[in-house]
């Protein structure tokens, strides 16, 4: 069951995948699947890339980011991740689906284990029904992972990203489920939950542990009253400050542990609290986990496309595709940008290229034969134009290609 989501406000950079449904603009939908594990119906809100009405490209398959706290975090997170993959840019992290995950007993959900009261930051009303972590991420793995997998074009790279609570279940995942994702983003962690217990069982289960090929973001929150820092609070006792000193003490065994080849980042945001600390972590998490994704093209080399230049982008993503996981083609549309741009330059040999690779990699794209008609009508065969549009129309009929076509038989 999915229903359309849709976001009313509008001066965002959301358009490059947004879909459009009269005069508003939808980044979403919520689907719906029924957790016998966790026996009640659970909604989802899904963003998948390129997923417009008239989209004429490929479709293609997408990492996917698994976000707890979904409803609060799913349109900031959404719009960043459109902003850092922007083809036309230096793209910073693959298009990625974000599959946002609403609350419905939060406190259940997101500890990993039970308690009466954790004072001063939970009384016994509030915790009465904490410590189901370990079925959410059952939840997760065994019921929401299959349906979105069955129903989304997911690729095998998933990231797990979470605030607060959602933090602590990351890091609960991390340390008692550690296949099941590979980037984890705990920001601003609740690790003082239940005396440290999750803290101490990391201490115990990491340096044993092989994170080979996967990664762990710690963004941390200024929590202090004036006149600390995070030296001082360290030797703190009060309860008032135990939250950021459990996550300083985490960070600091973290940063010890080298041989369990965890990829590990923090950083400590001074001027962020609790609540401003999420989107800022989430931007520079995505910088650090995907730091070998970063395409660096310089003007003049996206200006005088040459084979030296497809070159060195081919084996760019053979490399991003050996640290995903997966083999992962040259998107689509910068194969068919860099086609037009060696095109309007007139080097040739490098636009066939680039756009007969496009057909060779995406042949189901309507796209990529209308591209491949403009090069043949820019180079003067009119027979080969023809026979690439109506390719283009078989696949999908667009009135631009229609226009050429006819164009071209009328003469």
């Amino acid at each position: 069951m999915k229903h359309v989501l849709s976001l009313l406000f509008v001066a965002m950079t959301l358009k490059a995948g947004a879909q459009t449904a009269e005069n508003k603009i939808v980044i979403g939908t919520i689907d719906s699947v029924y957790s016998k594990i966790l026996s009640e119906q659970r909604k989802v809100w899904v963003y998948v890339p390129n997923s417009g009405a008239n989209e004429i490209f490929s479709k293609q398959k997408y990492p996917v980011v698994y976000l707890l706290d979904g409803d609060v975090h799913f349109y900031s997170v959404v719009g960043m991740i459109q902003q850092l993959s922007c083809i036309n840019g230096n793209t910073i992290c693959p298009q990625m689906i974000v599959v946002g995950i609403p609350n419905t007993d939060r406190t259940r959900d997101l500890t990993p284990t039970h308690v009466d009261a954790d004072l001063p930051y939970m009384d016994s009303n509030a915790s009465k029904n904490s410590g189901g972590g370990e079925q959410f991420i059952s939840f997760m793995e065994k019921e929401l992972m299959p349906h979105i997998d069955s129903l989304y074009p997911t690729a095998p790279y998933k990231m797990l990203i979470g605030h607060s609570f959602g933090g602590l279940t990351v890091m609960n995942t991390l340390i008692h489920h550690p296949d099941l994702f590979k980037a984890y983003v705990a920001i601003d962690p609740s690790m003082w939950w239940d005396k440290k217990k999750l803290l101490n069982q990391a201490k115990r289960v990491l340096p044993s542990r092989s994170y080979s090929g996967q990664s762990l973001f710690l963004g941390i929150a200024n929590t202090m009253n004036d006149g600390m820092d995070t030296i001082k609070v360290q030797k703190d006792t009060s309860a008032s400050t135990k939250h950021i000193r459990s996550i300083l003490d985490m960070n600091k065994y973290l940063s010890t542990q080298k041989n369990n080849q965890l990829m590990y980042q923090s950083k400590y945001y001074k001027n962020d609290d609790h609540g401003s600390v999420p989107l800022i972590t989430e931007y520079d998490a995505h910088h650090f986990v995907f730091d070998f994704y970063r395409l660096k093209l310089s003007y003049n080399e996206y200006t005088n496309i040459n084979q030296t230049v497809i070159s060195r982008i081919e084996k760019h993503y053979e490399s991003a595709s050996r640290q995903l996981g997966y083999k992962m083609k040259i998107p689509e549309d910068l194969a068919n940008n860099l086609g037009y741009q060696a095109l309007s330059s007139k080097r040739y040999k490098e636009a066939e290229y680039l756009f007969k690779l496009n057909v060779a990699n995406y042949p189901e794209s309507s796209n990529v034969y209308d591209s491949l008609g403009d090069f043949y009508v820019a180079t003067g065969d009119k027979n080969k134009a023809i026979t690439n549009f109506k390719m283009a129309l078989s696949k999908k009929e667009v009135s631009y290609t229609r226009e050429k076509l006819n164009k071209l038989e009328a003469k």
